[in-house]
């Protein structure tokens, strides 16, 4: 009956596990002050990154280690550009909804629909 138990909660926790919400795809929130406007970011296969509706800043590449994300990129401004590093803490993550902390920020994107 033990061992009946312990297999039953062992395949219990596999199957939650394995239902893990995926980060790729493209997650989206609203523009502040643009009504129905959206941007934000794509997290390609591979470690690829995509700026969507952000002419001012690129990304390039992401990386994902436990509940951190880390996002690289460049930042161009007036005839300059700078190259960037940022983490943000994953608060959540589920198939429809991503929330991220930077330094006290926290960010609450939607999964953008293909």
């Amino acid at each position: 009956m033990n061992r009946l138990l312990c297999t039953a909660a062992a395949l219990l926790l596999a199957s939650c596990a394995s239902h893990q919400a995926e980060i790729t795809g493209c997650w989206v929130q609203p523009v502040p002050g643009q009504p129905g406007a959206m941007q934000g970011i794509r997290l390609l296969a591979g470690g690829r990154a995509e700026s969507v509706n952000m002419h001012t800043l690129v990304y390039t590449g992401w990386s994902r280690n436990g509940n951190v994300l880390t996002l690289r990129g460049k930042s161009i401004g007036n005839k300059n550009s700078a190259a960037f590093t940022s983490r943000a803490v994953i608060t959540s993550l589920t198939d429809g909804k991503l929330e991220l902390e930077t330094d006290g920020q926290k960010d609450a994107y939607t999964r953008a629909k293909p």
